[in-house]
């Protein structure tokens, strides 16, 4: 930015920001804001020399090229470029590299703190009806990303051990935390696809400080060990959960409460954990009462017929298992959003090649993810509907569209086309298909090319001797 003052620096960013992502105001009536981030970018970076690729210039295209269809630097720069030129500002180099070097700067906490402080506003406007009893409820699930193949990547996130040298690529494995309220990510571990604690379970225990007194966390069976519910029951999180596969459920045993729904006891497991240590070994309780109940399911093309759902919420008069079973079906949204995110804002496979920019690029599509559940959210509240009837794939398309006209309107124009937008999003509903059966194919076919087998180093001097 050419002026730095911080009152035109923070001008500039908000025409910037509006310009190439979207307008952060549409999202639960300015709750977040331009002004917002831009404070919290001030925190994390403080004072820094005037330059073209400042931290929030930097952030503003960082969070463009994940929205963006092509998500390449140099497409990111053109736009900086464009903008730039279209207000009379001095042209900067549309050469990529000034832009790689500045992202690299920015601080790593930055991007997960606006990931956290999103979702956490977000909620905070929600509607009580969103909620479970007037409960929060937290889906957790795991998930893994690829990479580009470079050294430094195969180092920080191995490759899978079946996987040839040189023929694979690196993973890294990661947790959320999904509000099944609003949608929003509010928090994520991430670390290698292999190796000492890099499991979901170890994960998952870096996450708990995001957990608060009276939520509900909602997994599957993974996420069901007796350590895990302790610590979380303990911590005054009620548990709903899948029974794990090594755990045989009995109904004739323990205290009655329906039909193939009782209390029982669970008790600690004899062995420690190697990763335990003694003293917390020690302080887990040797029994636990929970309640397990038996759900079956009668509908065509569902592949399990029945499964036990363990949960800490024992008083069958307020929480049925009706409703138990209906919230335990829910967690599919998990599979649903973590779908969303890697499809549809194209994160399944990054681009960065250094393991400090793959947790960024890993942040900042969460942080665009939130962005869009925020506005989903807005438009959910003013027109009366649950924010998961809503699509996401329909209201970043929706935002899109009027993004450039945003811009362009008059300023007292701007209310009536944002109220406009709202409604288009609010009209792009999920279709509701609960017991849709399909079968788990593929129509189209793939390209007759072998896979890989050897390194493409070695590829080339076998091509080159065949020649």
């Amino acid at each position: 930015m050419c002026d730095p003052t911080r009152a035109k620096a923070i001008t500039q960013f908000r025409s910037l920001f509006c310009s190439l992502v979207l307008d952060p105001e549409l999202t639960l009536s300015q709750v977040i804001s331009t002004d917002w981030i831009a404070e919290l970018v001030a925190q994390h970076v403080g004072k820094t020399c005037d330059r073209i690729f400042s931290p929030l210039v930097t952030l503003a295209l960082f969070l463009s090229q994940v929205l963006s269809d092509d998500q390449c630097c140099r497409k990111a720069v053109a736009r900086l470029l464009a903008w730039r030129t279209a207000r009379g500002l001095p042209e900067c180099s549309p050469d990529s590299g000034g832009y790689c070097k500045a992202r690299r700067r920015l601080p790593d906490s930055l991007l997960p703190r606006l990931v956290h402080e999103s979702a956490d506003r977000v909620e905070t406007r929600g509607i009580r009806d969103w909620l479970f009893h007037g409960r929060r409820v937290i889906i957790v699930d795991g998930s893994t990303v690829s990479m580009p193949d470079t050294p430094a990547n195969q180092k920080a996130f191995p490759q899978h051990s079946n996987q040839k040298r040189g023929c694979g690529f690196p993973i890294a494995r990661m947790v959320v935390l999904l509000s099944l309220a609003t949608g929003c990510v509010l928090d994520a571990a991430i670390g290698a696809g292999k190796g000492k604690l890099t499991g979901e379970h170890a994960l998952l225990r870096g996450l708990y400080g995001r957990f608060k007194p009276d939520d509900i966390a909602l997994a599957d069976a993974y996420y069901s060990s007796f350590d895990e519910v302790v610590t979380l029951v303990q911590m005054g999180v009620d548990v709903v959960m899948r029974q794990t596969g090594n755990r045989r459920t009995d109904f004739r045993c323990g205290t009655k409460l329906g039909h193939d729904d009782h209390l029982v006891q669970w008790e600690r497991h004899r062995n420690r954990w190697k990763w335990m240590s003694r003293e917390a070994f020690a302080a887990l309780p040797r029994v636990l009462l929970m309640r397990e109940l038996r759900v079956r399911v009668d509908k065509p093309g569902f592949r399990t017929k029945e499964f036990v759902v363990v949960t800490s919420l024992l008083d069958a008069k307020v929480y049925s298992r009706d409703e138990l079973a209906g919230l335990y079906r829910a967690r599919w949204h998990a599979e649903l959003d973590i779908r969303s995110i890697k499809q549809t804002l194209r994160m399944d496979v990054l681009r960065c090649k250094t393991p400090d920019l793959v947790r960024k690029e890993i942040w900042a599509h969460l942080l665009v993810y939130n962005l869009i559940r925020g506005a989903m959210a807005e438009a959910a509240r003013r027109h009366g509907v649950m924010p998961r009837q809503l699509s996401l794939q329909g209201a970043r398309q929706t935002l899109e569209a009027f993004r450039s006209e945003l811009n362009r309107v008059p300023a007292d124009a701007t209310s009536a086309l944002k109220a406009a937008l709202l409604a288009a999003i609010a009209y792009h509903r999920v279709g509701d298909r609960p017991d849709r059966a399909e079968p788990r194919v593929v129509k189209r076919r793939p390209k007759p090319y072998p896979r890989m087998q050897v390194p493409r180093k070695l590829a080339r001097k076998r091509l080159k001797k065949t020649a």
